[in-house]
């Protein structure tokens, strides 16, 4: 190596940690929030017990079936959101609850009707929100 090269090398040496170390002070540290942004807590939400929670799904092969088959019945609707493909369907005794967020009335009243459909009427707990637009 030629002595020109060599003090190159330690010239850069330094300046590539500098740049390293400046970028991580750039990162933002996780668990630290902007003060502007609100949390997403739904704490309240998930406190409500008054009706039931997936984790409270039957494991009984005919809830299960009923589970499937209105799950399956919204999934091959490809009009619908990506939210009304995520909702929860709690089946419990032959009694169906649907809960989460839909876009739209149409897509609450689309998933309400599968429901019924499969479990008969009076059997659907229709539990669904409106979320507001992003």
């Amino acid at each position: 190596m030629s002595g020109s090269s060599i003090r190159w090398t330690r010239l850069l040496l330094p300046v590539g940690a500098l740049v390293f170390c400046a970028s991580l002070l750039a990162t933002p540290t996780p668990g630290r929030q902007d003060p502007q942004q609100t949390s997403p807590d739904n704490t309240k939400q998930n406190k409500d017990q008054t009706s039931p929670t997936a984790d409270q799904q039957k494991m009984n092969p005919a809830d299960r079936a009923l589970t499937q088959k209105i799950r399956k019945a919204i999934h091959e609707d490809t009009t619908l959101s990506t939210y009304a493909h995520n909702i929860k369907i709690i089946s419990q005794d032959g009694k169906v609850t649907l809960r989460g967020p839909v876009r739209s009335e149409d897509e609450k009243n689309n998933i309400e009707a599968k429901a019924v459909a499969v479990a008969g009427q009076g059997n659907v707990s229709d539990q669904l929100e409106i979320a507001p637009p992003k």
